[in-house]
């Protein structure tokens, strides 16, 4: 029997403080509900709950996804900004609605 293929994610959350969190995953349900209120979050987000999935986008294995979250992290605020708002929000899962991001 062949193994299901599994997909990652690459997600930015937008911390109540109003910083960028970026990371990756292959469950941002899973994974968003433990940057929220679970010990397995980021230290980062667990100061600054709650937080909000704002961009996330879907790749065929983690090597690429995890490039691509370096090459996001890199970016300047206006940047990660501009890359969220130019997503219109395309590969966002549909259990999450963003907030508006200023």
């Amino acid at each position: 029997m062949k193994k299901k293929k599994q997909s990652w994610q690459v997600y930015i959350l937008q911390c109540n403080d109003g910083t960028l969190y970026c990371g990756v995953t292959t469950d941002l349900k899973r994974r968003t509900a433990e940057h929220n209120s679970s010990p397995l979050g980021a230290k980062y987000t667990s100061g600054r709950r709650p937080v909000a999935l704002v961009y996330a986008r879907s790749f065929a294995d983690r090597s690429i996804a995890s490039k691509e979250e370096s090459r996001i992290k890199k970016l300047s605020r206006g940047e990660k900004l501009k890359l969220i708002q130019k997503s219109s929000m395309q590969y966002l899962h549909p259990v999450f609605s963003p907030p508006h991001i200023a």
